[in-house]
């Protein structure tokens, strides 16, 4: 099993900026791909951006030249530092991972708990 662990996030004015990591733990054999997700009030999840073990990132077009994804593979974490924040960014992001517990098996999605973050004046 893999466990998510998020810290960052909070609130901001518009043209600030944040940045959340969140931390992987448990058994498994490797972290094929990291990234982020992000989920605001009455909308469905959106994707962010993803980074595989060694890179490079993508980004959301959405989010594309304001938000970086970034990883520290030998701390298990992902980053994601975000740039020129606007009130649409705020939502609950939530971080992920694509894991093997063996080389044989498919990986398996894990989800974080979610950190908020609010852009508002």
């Amino acid at each position: 099993q893999v466990q998510l662990v998020e810290s960052g996030g909070g609130s901001v004015q518009p043209g600030g900026s944040l940045s959340v990591s969140c931390v992987a733990s448990g058994t498994f054999f490797s972290i094929d791909v990291m990234g982020w997700y992000r989920q605001a009030p009455g909308k469905q999840r959106e994707w962010v951006g993803t980074i595989t073990t060694h890179g490079p990132s993508r980004e959301a077009d959405s989010v594309k030249g304001r938000f970086t994804v970034s990883r520290d593979n030998a701390k298990n974490t992902v980053y994601l530092q975000m740039n020129s924040l606007k009130p649409e960014d705020t939502a609950v992001y939530y971080c992920y991972v694509l894991a093997r517990q063996r080389l044989e098996q498919p990986p398996r999605h894990y989800w974080g708990q979610g950190t908020q973050v609010t852009v508002s004046s």
